[in-house]
């Protein structure tokens, strides 16, 4: 959508944008290149001499970005591939990643982010709903990709491996992956060609210019299906390039008060496949000329938290659920956090308990926002100085509006709860090949309808109570899990915990809450005491379960409908 749209196409009032910080303007302005790839190109040949990505002690310059990722582009280029064809990524947060993503940007085809951890069942249906041509895979995963490729259109296989862009250590690095932690199960891939041989056959080739457009896709990023069948929202150009757009004025926000350093830090602890680490840590960082640390396994606490120590980092991008793992860490209670400017929370909602203590443990906030992968991904954000934990998403930043909406499609009155509808340049293009998934999503003045609950209040911050499908249902009465965990979590012998609904003849459904302890001792009659103490009686836990660890997906978002049995 372009300014003159988003000007005329609604009357509402954006309560909102008295609440801006004073730098942030209503709308962004006009994009300034044509292509993601243009963007890279234009950043690689400004920041040339810095570091632009990091992994195990090994780092790229922007300038070595730039040549081993032009290679990748002129190779698939040479294989027949046709302007627009998918291109599979299935990696983790290792430094041919983004040689990778930007390359097959570069050369005008569509990036496909895979999970390295699918089944080949799930494989196999991403690699055939998105009809890929390529995949290039880890050989950690290349068993799970020899089971599933036969089955899909895909021509090309490229395997990497750990150590590839290592120099010298990576021979060591691959040893101990392969012999001493025996990470690579055996594959037979016959017609792969490796990592290392499709650079050098690159070197020999030249990138030519694609003429992208900016309504050209370059991401087909998969939901993780938690409401159906995973389907793959269709970013385009435009639409990456307007959120790099609305995060950097909202990001400039940030310095008001704080100094700016010469070349920001990013931790990115995220997977890359993931659309918040992929916009906030990789784009944002090539946009800015910033140094992203990429941590390729963040459920080692430990060793992420010696990299923690090892960097001056300023911008740290986080769920709660790493921000909670990470405080009970002594190591980490120790570090210094002088450095920290930014610590943005998303993914899954922010716990108050969470929040607080973080802020009390390293001195800088919490700033939550909120998005998904079709809104590529960011929609609204907290203001960066704001120091108090308000357990809202924030403002719809620059050039995005959010509407709260009823059943029938009709806007609800301030303050009440409805589903939160997003309209905006970030907004996908649709789903890829489900017109009728697309149509349901889409309302006719052109909102993205989220399947979030929640409300907005006097000031234009909107909260979340909870997604549709997820609410519990007692007698009648909406309970939301979100307000259940958030005061289990706030009992002291707490560690982590989720609430879900069950069939209960009486009352519809009953609220169960899965609790892990912080205190061995604790019991159930301490956590029900605590709930009568902060719930009213509806909303009250009937069943409590102690286990050991709660199921997450690999963003560490935890799984309620594991938990619903």
């Amino acid at each position: 959508m372009n300014e003159v749209t988003a000007r005329s196409a609604t009357s509402m009032p954006k309560i909102w944008l008295a609440s801006y910080p004073p730098t942030v303007p209503e709308f962004i302005p006009p994009l300034k290149h044509q292509s993601l790839g243009e963007l890279f190109e234009d950043s690689c040949a400004r920041f040339a001499e810095r570091p632009a990505f990091s992994s195990m002690g090994k780092s790229l310059t922007f300038r070595t970005l730039e040549a081993e990722s032009r290679k990748i582009g002129a190779w698939l280029q040479a294989q027949g591939l046709a302007k627009g064809d998918r291109v599979a990524v299935m990696l983790p947060n290792v430094l041919q990643n983004p040689v990778i993503v930007y390359g097959i940007l570069r050369a005008g085809f569509v990036v496909v982010n895979v999970n390295p951890l699918y089944t080949p069942r799930e494989l196999e249906h991403q690699l055939r709903d998105s009809g890929a041509k390529a995949l290039f895979v880890l050989e950690n995963f290349a068993r799970t990709a020899e089971q599933a490729v036969p089955k899909t259109d895909v021509k090309h296989v490229v395997v990497a491996t750990m150590g590839d862009m290592l120099g010298l250590k990576g021979h060591i690095v691959n040893f101990i992956v392969r012999r001493v932690k025996k990470l690579v199960p055996a594959w037979s891939l016959p017609s792969a060609k490796s990592f290392r041989q499709v650079l050098s056959e690159g070197a020999r080739l030249s990138l030519s210019a694609p003429g992208t457009k900016p309504s050209d896709l370059a991401f087909l990023q998969y939901t993780g299906g938690t409401t159906g069948v995973s389907k793959g929202a269709m970013l385009t150009h435009a639409n990456l390039l307007a959120n790099k757009e609305q995060m950097g004025v909202w990001l400039d926000s940030a310095f008001l008060e704080k100094k700016r350093p010469e070349q920001l830090q990013f931790l990115c602890a995220l997977p890359l496949y993931h659309i918040f680490a992929l916009t906030v840590n990789s784009l944002m960082g090539v946009a800015t000329g910033s140094h992203n640390i990429l941590i390729a396994n963040p459920r080692d606490i430990p060793a992420l938290v010696k990299e923690i120590g090892e960097h001056q980092i300023h911008i740290f991008p986080g769920l709660n659920t790493l921000f909670n793992a990470l405080m009970n860490n002594a190591d980490f209670q120790k570090l210094d956090f002088s450095a920290l400017i930014l610590v943005f929370g998303g993914g899954m909602s922010v716990q108050r308990p969470v929040a607080e203590r973080w802020l009390e443990m390293t001195g800088c906030p919490i700033t939550e926002g909120y998005g998904l992968s079709e809104t590529s991904p960011v929609a609204t954000a907290n203001r960066c100085n704001r120091r108090d934990f308000s357990g809202m998403i924030g403002l719809p930043i620059s050039s995005t509006e959010i509407s709260i909406r009823d059943d029938d499609g009709e806007e609800v009155e301030q303050g009440d709860v409805g589903e939160i509808c997003i309209r905006g340049p970030q907004v996908m293009a649709g789903y890829w090949n489900r017109p009728d998934e697309t149509a349901a999503a889409m309302t006719p003045d052109n909102y993205f309808r989220t399947g979030d609950m929640g409300y907005m209040d006097a000031q234009g911050y909107t909260k979340i109570v909870d997604r549709k499908k997820d609410m519990i249902l007692v007698s009648g009465f909406n309970v939301y899990p979100n307000e259940v965990e958030e005061v289990v979590a706030s009992h002291p012998g707490v560690l982590e915990c989720a609430a879900v609904g069950l069939k209960d003849e009486h009352s519809g459904e009953a609220v169960k809450i899965f609790v892990v302890r912080k205190d061995p001792n604790l019991t159930e009659a301490e956590v029900k005491a605590h709930c009568v103490a902060n719930l009213t009686n509806y909303k009250r836990p009937r069943f409590i379960e102690f286990r050991d660890s709660l199921p997450k997906s690999n963003v560490g978002k935890i799984l309620r409908r594991e938990l619903r049995g």
